[in-house]
């Protein structure tokens, strides 16, 4: 169409040329400016057309390269982006950042989808880290999050870098209620990639129905998952944490799921263990009472079925965050531990002071001199102890060692020599496949120690099994005998005459049936969890841990300090009796230390019977070597035993 005004033809001809006028002097003034700043390279796409005097404003008229003014950002910028410079003044940003600051090099300025932009995605961490690098769990964290992996080392450009969560210009404080990563606002900028979730959690989790409801303790994404540091939830270390983000809320629940052997467990690393969210779900975590809730009584039993086979309806009485000391809570656990508790204070307390009377009494006798080793003269040694002795003893020590290696770090969980020992068993898995290795060990020597006896009680008819010297069932001679001990540590008179057996060699016999009684059926019950609720409660289950994990400790604290003392650290005996390995002992010590035994022996012409050769240089060797390490085993175990009693 040609335009019929006058003129018409003229114009755009005219235009064309004062346009080319134009840029031909604006060329002019850049290769001008490039005459002395040879040293700018400008190729920035960003601004492609952008003159140097559009920007250079203060340019004088007539100047030296050196009396250029420093330009000025925030002045030059604002007449483009004056829009942008408003949002800054109301930002965090205001008078604390540039333009510069932020786009790098204003020759060098690309545009934010490039690459090669400073505001880029890929080196955002780098612009922004330039200043907020303190603390530097900021930066650090980020580049080791699964943010931080997904763009740098996946190169996934689309994963969220600084801006995606705090936006771009108009950057607020956290604290600021108008923040995309306030509390108010945090879940929906979250929500803008995890959408799924976020619906998940705003309209079935007890925490995104608090935070609806305008509650500013509820916890939101960054109170589970932290802010820059965020993991893979199914890594192991997000599973191993996850009683701690929790319990950083519910205390009392993490300190009775620590408590309990999920949680024990699970400090001691074992991955698979149940931890908070593998129960109550991530962002489905509802209260007990809503029908909704993987916890609710109607769900338990499905809940529970996700890691257990064979799960039946009397778990329900089972208790995962079990408080024994809590009466309210469940009276039948509470009487359970009151016992347990009154038994391992009653035996510690009794033996801490006979034994404490004991050593005082020995040391004095020792500076004395009343514990001279007798002189083998004759060179005659007596049989104490049978093959079979010996070898249900070693069965003993050799189990129980395992089992108290195994099992007191999962009591002592917490402590870091419990955490080291697990390490190097192997690990939880590892260390509880030794634990009921050993525990088939003990019950294995039970029944055969049970079995031997109905054979020679029964079967033989063996004299004197049931009652009298030979006898191991405790008799009215044992409670003189304790007075008579008593007096002799209080100085008031001698030191008893024993016989055959003592009441203290007694009382650790019983207490090797007891214990395997009460810490085997227990621990068979924490084994076969899912069969035993078949036909019992499961309340049975937390009063089952209570016993096992009390008595075990009875246990392994009695036999390492008091029986100990009583076989090889007293004095006397000092620093090994080696009697129970080789299972003789030289006639003048067996005249010493069993008079009454010694006597009636000789009465009986029965001496000659238990007449044997002293033990081969080989068999002492052996009896220390194996010894030793028993001994120092379980000196160790009772030092740890009793450091971590002292820090609780």
């Amino acid at each position: 169409m040609i335009d019929s005004r006058p003129g018409g033809r003229l114009f755009p001809v005219l235009s064309t040329l004062v346009l080319l006028s134009l840029g031909v002097s604006l060329a002019a003034a850049e290769e001008a400016c490039l005459e002395c700043h040879e040293d700018v390279e400008f190729t920035s796409t960003a601004h492609p057309d952008v003159q140097c005097t559009e920007c250079h404003t203060n340019v004088p008229p007539e100047h030296e390269a050196d009396d250029l003014d420093p330009l000025t950002d925030d002045e030059s910028c604002n007449e483009c982006h004056g829009r942008i410079q408003r949002s800054i003044n109301r930002s965090a940003h205001k008078e604390e950042a540039a333009c510069g600051d932020c786009h790098g090099d204003p020759h060098n300025i690309h545009l934010v989808e490039e690459l090669a932009s400073a505001v880029s995605p890929v080196n955002q961490i780098k612009s922004c880290g330039g200043c907020h690098d303190d603390p530097p769990e900021l930066i650090d964290g980020y580049l080791t999050s699964e943010h931080g992996h997904a763009l740098l080392k996946a190169g996934l450009v689309s994963a969220p870098s600084c801006s995606s969560c705090h936006g771009d210009h108009q950057i607020l404080e956290a604290d600021n209620n108008r923040a995309l990563t306030s509390h108010a606002k945090s879940p929906e900028m979250c929500g803008d990639c995890h959408a799924l979730l976020l619906n998940e959690w705003k309209d079935g989790s007890a925490h995104g129905l608090a935070w609806q409801e305008g509650n500013e303790e509820a916890p939101v994404c960054v109170n589970c998952h932290s802010s820059h540091g965020i993991i893979d939830p199914s890594s192991a270390l997000n599973r191993l944490q996850s009683a701690e983000t929790c319990g950083s809320c519910h205390e009392y629940y993490e300190e009775t799921f620590r408590d309990s052997f999920h949680g024990k467990a699970n400090e001691l690393g074992f991955v698979e263990g149940a931890n908070c969210a593998d129960c109550h779900t991530p962002h489905r975590n509802l209260g007990v009472d809503d029908p909704r809730s993987s916890v609710h009584p109607d769900n338990v039993e499905a809940m529970c079925a996700g890691c257990h086979e064979n799960v039946s309806a009397n778990i329900l009485s089972f208790n995962p965050h079990s408080d024994p000391t809590d009466p309210e809570q469940d009276f039948k656990v509470f009487v359970v531990w009151v016992f347990m508790t009154g038994l391992l204070i009653g035996v510690f307390v009794f033996f801490g002071l006979h034994d404490a009377l004991w050593l005082q009494r020995t040391i004095v006798g020792a500076l004395r001199g009343e514990f001279k080793e007798p002189e083998q003269t004759s060179g005659q040694w007596v049989r104490r102890f049978s093959s079979t002795n010996i070898h249900v003893h070693l069965t003993i020590v050799v189990t129980f060692l395992a089992l108290a290696l195994t099992g007191l770090p999962l009591k002592f969980h917490d402590m870091g020599w419990a955490q080291a020992l697990i390490g190097l068993l192997g690990g939880v898995e590892v260390a509880g496949f030794i634990h009921r290795i050993a525990a088939v060990g003990t019950f294995g020597y039970a029944i055969f120690h049970l079995s031997e006896l109905f054979v020679r009680i029964v079967i033989r008819r063996e004299r004197g099994m049931l009652w009298g010297p030979n006898s191991m069932v405790p008799q009215p001679q044992d409670i003189k005998d304790i007075g008579a001990s008593v007096k002799y540590f209080l100085y008031f008179g001698d030191r008893p005459k024993n016989d055959r057996w003592n009441y203290i060699e007694k009382f650790d016999y019983l207490a090797v049936f007891w214990g395997v009684l009460i810490i085997g059926m227990s621990g068979l019950f924490l084994w076969f969890p899912m069969f035993f609720t078949t036909f019992l409660p499961g309340w049975v289950l937390n009063a089952a841990y209570v016993i096992h994990s009390d008595e075990a400790l009875l246990a392994t604290g009695f036999i390492f300090i008091f029986h100990f003392f009583h076989t090889h650290l007293r004095p006397e005996t000092f620093p090994m009796d080696i009697v129970i390995f080789t299972g003789k002992m030289s006639l003048e010590r067996f005249k010493e230390e069993r008079p009454l035994e010694y006597q009636r022996l000789v009465e009986n012409n029965e001496l000659d019977d238990y007449l044997v050769d002293p033990p081969t240089p080989k068999q002492r060797r052996t009896a220390y070597l194996f010894g030793t390490i028993a001994l120092t085993t379980g000196i160790l175990l009772a030092i740890g035993i009793i450091w971590a009693l002292v820090s609780h």
